[in-house]
């Protein structure tokens, strides 16, 4: 009877309708899951003018996603990725250049004003021997400084060499779930899950690296770097590496159909730009003004202590051995001098303190350091280590909002993609009382049938 095929298509609708809603309920806290839906078609009369028609059918499972939404997402995660990756290294430097009593400001001024303290009386050798502490500890904040940034340098290239990996992880399996849904949809099936993973994938790559995603009529996706070079094309994919060259301490390249590509890692976004430019434009450079600091330093006091003569009448020699690049003794005193070869006297008489003037007033000529030019050497330190505090509160002034930005595009996509628990249940209602309902006219078709028959008997 046509009563109880067009209830029979309405009890089978409703309980596939019932599955989707408890896979919806069931994936409540699954994150990237995107929820679903039974679209309920009608079944046409055919042929029969006098027929109303034979009942609903599942026509598809739809799928509640945005595009652009999903876009927004991806972007936001780059720029948050980029951010939040030297946070920790501005915050490292800050703190330990910033400190009172471990700075570089603080060591240049205790071997000035060991200096100063010899002026009274140049010939003591406590105060001459203090001098040299004094420069002994100098020396060895350069250097103690000079070891944290050859630290954050080795560390942030590990880090990136790290993402790469992951990254390259992810940018196959992309390749693979594509293929995998195009088969899968090709044959009529739902893909919908491999497509939620697919698009996890792609959003834990964006905050690797800025991608550009584009759509395939057969359900894949490409996935390139916005500076144009294809990732991903279907279920062919591209192999990124980080290596050193003989120019590069880490060149990266992506290889894609055996065609290799250099890239800018500074212009790829997310992780792995923010790392590059952290290194490139203030690791790099602040180490280079230190440097710049340490060598102006040795030189003008070693050239000074050259103009002046020791106790016993004979010539200056160098007190300070620099040493350029990033050596992590980039600043020492030499080996073996004494209180006695520090060269005070400006013309050999005993007593005179002329040339220990000259050096003392060291502190207040100018040098020239690579970032901020040209400064008093007693005030280079402090302007490096407020040039850092402002970059530091630029970053985590961007890297809120970043998070902000973030945080609202997950939730514009939770509104359209996400499971609301509320309208689930609504829906399990709704489908029970479908599925009863039609239950209940099948009993009301059998028992007219069973009256015919007994009408009929």
């Amino acid at each position: 009877m046509a009563i109880i095929n067009n209830a029979l298509s309405g009890a089978l609708a409703a309980q596939v309708a019932l599955s989707v809603s408890s896979q919806n309920v069931a994936n409540l806290q699954t994150k990237g899951y995107t929820r679903q839906a039974a679209l309920l078609a009608a079944i046409g009369p055919g042929t029969d003018p006098r027929a109303a028609g034979n009942g609903v059918e599942v026509s598809s499972l739809l799928r509640f996603s945005d595009g652009y939404k999903s876009q927004a997402m991806w972007r936001a995660a780059s720029d948050l990725g980029a951010r939040s990756q030297i946070q920790p290294y501005l915050s490292q430097l800050e703190s330990v250049m910033g400190d009172e009593t471990a700075s570089l400001s603080a060591g240049i001024d205790q071997f000035f004003g060991a200096m100063n303290a010899v002026g009274g009386d140049p010939g003591p050798t406590p105060l001459r021997q203090q001098v040299l502490n004094a420069a002994s500890l100098m020396a060895e904040r350069f250097n103690g400084l000079n070891n944290v940034f050859n630290a954050q340098l080795q560390s942030v290239r590990t880090q990136r060499s790290a993402i790469v990996d992951s990254a390259n992880a992810q940018i196959a399996t992309i390749a693979r779930l594509n293929r995998q849904i195009s088969e899968t949809q090709a044959t009529g099936q739902s893909a919908s899950t491999m497509i939620d993973a697919r698009d996890q994938a792609i959003d834990d790559l964006a905050s690797k690296m800025a991608v550009e995603v584009s759509d395939n009529a057969d359900g894949t996706r490409n996935v390139s770097l916005k500076t144009g070079q294809a990732l991903v094309l279907g279920n062919l994919h591209g192999t990124l590496k980080a290596a050193p060259t003989a120019t590069n301490p880490q060149e990266f390249t992506l290889t894609f159909a055996s065609t290799t590509y250099v890239l800018d890692a500074a212009k790829l976004g997310g992780q792995l730009g923010g790392l590059t430019k952290y290194e490139t434009e203030q690791l790099l450079p602040l180490q280079k003004d230190i440097d710049d600091i340490a060598r102006q330093i040795a030189d003008k006091v070693n050239t000074q202590l050259g103009a002046g003569f020791k106790p016993d009448g004979s010539a200056g020699t160098p007190l300070f051995v620099y040493t350029p690049g990033s050596n992590a003794d980039m600043l020492k005193v030499t080996a073996g001098f004494l209180d006695a070869d520090l060269a005070f006297s400006s013309d050999g008489t005993p007593g005179d303190t002329g040339n220990l003037q000259k050096l003392a007033a060291i502190k207040t000529q100018p040098i020239k350091v690579g970032s901020i030019g040209t400064v008093l050497l007693s005030d280079a330190d402090t302007q490096l280590v407020g040039k850092l505090g402002v970059d530091s509160q630029l970053n985590k002034a961007a890297l809120k909002t970043s998070q902000t930005v973030r945080t609202q595009s997950v939730d514009d996509w939770q509104s359209t993609s996400g499971v609301n628990q509320d309208e689930e249940a609504v829906n399990l209602i709704e489908y029970q009382n479908m599925y009863q309902a039609n239950m209940k006219v099948i009993s009301v078709a059998n028992q007219l049938f069973d009256a015919t028959l007994a009408m009929m008997g």
